[in-house]
Order: structure tokens, then sequence, then C-alpha cells
């Protein structure tokens, strides 16, 4: 049964979706399978595993369309890549209109939860990669998950919005997902030897270090270039540091039993 992680940050631009593709694939070079799950309108997730979303939009093969049907056949939505052990369920635009236009049974909320489901006996891990913001779609995220990976910015506003996500993590716990835990906090777009990165981990050490993955995502230019060629940073740049990075996290997952 796979391992189903949520990656959510409700402030936007802190490498979200880069974790989500880039931990995959690195999973994926573990000999772990995986299937991204890209419930972000925008659909970065998708076109940076190389796969047309437009196409996939037109052929009715995206998570809008398998959670409109969430009783029908989940496989049905899956999508192959070219990377090892990786498939995706595509993102479409249409997703913003998911809450007007379900009509299903089951509580809007869940209707992720019970499309993965389905699919879970066939992957070691499914990541979700939700949008940065609290909506319906966001709540199917945190609903299907066993728990969250937060990525948080070496930015002076890596806190900002982090009390406000733990709030909504716990009223989802409460209503929605009772088993639903913090996986891990994750230092994304780290510069070495400067002080404010430097102080930034260490705030948000004294916090939260419970939670926080030793692995630090430090910044790159590969990682930044990488999804223009629809590729994850071990394809795109097998040498660079942010292989290094992706690939000692995925590991760091892996050792822990995650």
């Amino acid at each position: 049964m796979a391992k189903i992680l949520a990656i959510t940050n409700q402030k936007g631009g802190v490498g979200k979706t880069t974790t989500t593709v880039n931990l995959g694939a690195g999973l994926g070079l573990y000999d772990k399978k995986i299937l991204i799950v890209d419930i972000d309108s925008q659909g970065n997730a998708t076109q940076g595993l190389g796969l047309n979303k437009v196409v996939l939009e037109k052929k009715g093969k995206t998570t809008h369309d398998m959670m409109l049907n969430y009783d029908k056949n989940s496989f049905d939505y899956i999508n192959k890549t070219e990377f090892k052990n990786i498939d995706c369920i595509a993102a479409s635009k249409n997703l913003v209109a998911f809450d007007i236009e379900y009509n299903g049974d089951l509580r809007k909320e869940l209707a992720l939860k019970a499309c993965l489901e389905q699919l879970s006996d066939n992957y070691d891990y499914i990541l979700i990669d939700c949008p940065p913001s609290l909506n319906t779609i966001t709540l199917n995220g945190l609903a299907a998950a066993q728990g969250v990976i937060i990525p948080v910015q070496s930015e002076f506003y890596a806190l900002e919005g982090m009390t406000q996500l733990l709030n909504t993590i716990h009223t989802c716990k409460r209503q929605l997902n009772e088993n639903l835990i913090i996986e891990g906090i994750l230092i994304t777009m780290y510069m070495k030897n400067t002080n404010l990165s430097i102080n930034v981990y260490e705030e948000i050490k004294k916090y939260f270090n419970d939670h926080l993955f030793k692995t630090i995502i430090k910044r790159n230019i590969a990682i930044a270039e990488a999804p223009s060629y629809g590729q994850p940073i071990m394809y795109y740049d097998k040498k660079s540091q942010g292989t290094k990075d992706y690939l000692s996290l995925a590991k760091e997952m892996i050792d822990n039993g995650n």
C-alpha cells in the first residue's frame, strides 16, 4: 500500500512543485514505484514530467476528470512518463470549476481520497502536488494523504503563512482526516554562507525542529532550468547540486521508513 503524501504550502514560490517532481524522481531511481498526482490547475508538475496538459485535457485524462468520476475506474486516468518508475495523473485548468461541477453523493472534499484508494496498492509512494491556496481542491489533497511535506523557502518571510497552514492542517485533521500528520518541513532555495539563509534556518529549527528534514535543498540554477525541458533534475543534470540534494531527500525518507 502506498504512502500518500501531500506537498503543500499556501505561500507560493517555495519549491512545492519542484519538490514533488524531483522527490518523486529520486524515489523512482531508488526503485520505488511513484504516482504523482497534480491537483494544481497551473499544471506545472505535469509539464515538469514532460506531459502535455492541453492534450490530456482534451482526452479527459486529468485529475479533474478523475475526481468528477470518483466512482469509476481511476486507473483510466494514469499517464506513463519516460522517467523510471514514475506515473502521473495530470492537472487541468478545469480544476478551478470542480466546486460547481461536482454533483456526486460523496462529500466533495473526499473525491480524491476515493480515487486514490483504488490505486494505492500499485505504488510505493503517491505524491500530491497541491495548489498554493486554501480551497476545496487543497482539502481534497489533505483528506487523501497520510502525511504533509511543507517546503519552506529560506527567505525573510519564510514563516509567513505557516500559522495559517498549520491551522488548516489541524482543521482538516479534525473534520476530514484524523490520521493526517506533518511528515516533514523541507528547507528550499538555501544559499549557503549567507547570514539570511543561516538565520532563517535557525528560526525554523527553533520552532519546528522535530519536523525538520536533515536534507536542505540548496539554491541551484539547474533546478530552475529543468522544468522548461520537461525533466526532473536527475535527468536534466545528473551531476548538479540539485540532483545530490533531492537524491539525499529521497534516501532520507526511505531510511526513516517514511
